[in-house]
């Protein structure tokens, strides 16, 4: 399929944006919001004491799902869902900020696959132990893989809407047994595809694919976030205030004259502002920004910020 060059910096913009939020919010994760009053810049620092502009592992976890789907060529196969869990799996021994059940469930999906005599996990140890993790807790609800969605939909562009929303869903149910945390992914998900075909911001796109009584119940929560600010979802370690975090500072701060890269770095900041789960809040938000702005909404220098881990945020 081709795309125009719009779509194509749409395209750039998903994975940047993502990275540009990730790598904002480092500093400030597990923080009180942030004031109005107060500046938010690259700071580096939080859980991995991370470089200024070094990115988290919201974005390394979404790398390997890029890097998967490539290899199969976009192809949801067992084999690059079992590629998924191992790359994961590799990174998470020695990752500063892996969540707690994401780290519960790639270690027990080890277990299993030594306990089986093989080396490394695959897709039915995750999926096995994602189940396991959450019998033992009575929920899976975190917001692990909302972080880590947007790939999905760059794979899913010139595929259906239900398709996008079926793959994210599965994917999530690698590391997280809770069907909502199912719904969260597949709606940003195909917000996002949406996004980069037409340039529109448009959450509810997806609700259409759910059965009525979930569409409804995630309007309400739409609804909710559009009527608040970001610090009103403080419990955003749980992917439905997460999404609503990440959605109220990008509907919060758009309006009638607001250009893309204004827009773009003022939703970034509000995500940030609304405290706790920064990082993971704005790598969400950044992915869907940069997917209806594109990359040239994310202003780069020209060097220092090309290396490995590391991104530049408009204007920080």
């Amino acid at each position: 399929m081709k795309y125009s060059n719009a779509q194509n910096a749409r395209i750039a913009g998903v994975l940047t944006g993502l990275a540009a939020g990730d790598a904002l919010g480092a500093g400030y994760e597990f923080n009180p919001p942030v004031a109005a009053s107060d500046p938010v810049g690259m700071i580096g620092g939080g859980l991995g004491n991370f470089a200024p502009g070094e990115w988290t592992g919201d974005t390394s976890m979404a790398v390997v799902i890029a890097r998967a789907l490539v290899t199969s060529r976009g192809a949801l196969t067992d084999a690059a869902c079992s590629e998924m869990v191992r790359e994961w799996a590799v990174w998470a021994e020695s990752a500063p900020d892996v969540g707690t059940q994401t780290r519960g469930v790639l270690r027990d999906s080890q277990r299993l696959a030594h306990d089986a005599g093989r080396e490394a996990p695959d897709v039915a140890d995750a999926l096995a132990a994602a189940e396991m993790v959450h019998r033992r807790a009575g929920h899976s609800g975190g917001n692990g893989c909302l972080m880590r969605t947007a790939p999905v939909a760059l794979a899913f562009l010139d595929r259906t809407p239900a398709e996008a929303f079926e793959a994210a869903g599965r994917i999530s149910a690698l590391t997280h047994f809770d069907p909502e945390v199912g719904e969260a992914c597949g709606l940003w998900t195909v917000a996002i595809r949406h996004a980069v075909l037409t340039g529109e911001l448009d959450v509810r796109v997806g609700l259409s694919l759910l059965p009525a009584e979930r569409a409804d119940v995630w309007e309400k929560r739409f609804r909710v976030a559009e009527a608040g600010s970001p610090r009103d979802f403080r419990n955003n370690g749980w992917v439905v205030e997460a999404l609503q975090g990440a959605w109220s500072a990008i509907a919060g701060t758009r309006g009638d004259g607001v250009d893309r890269p204004t827009h773009l770095r003022s939703a970034l900041e509000a995500a940030v502002r609304g405290g706790v789960d920064t990082d993971t809040v704005a790598a969400i938000a950044g992915s869907l920004l940069g997917a209806a702005h594109g990359v040239p909404a994310i202003r780069t220098p020209g060097s220092g910020c090309s290396t490995a881990g590391r991104v530049c945020a408009p204007g920080i």
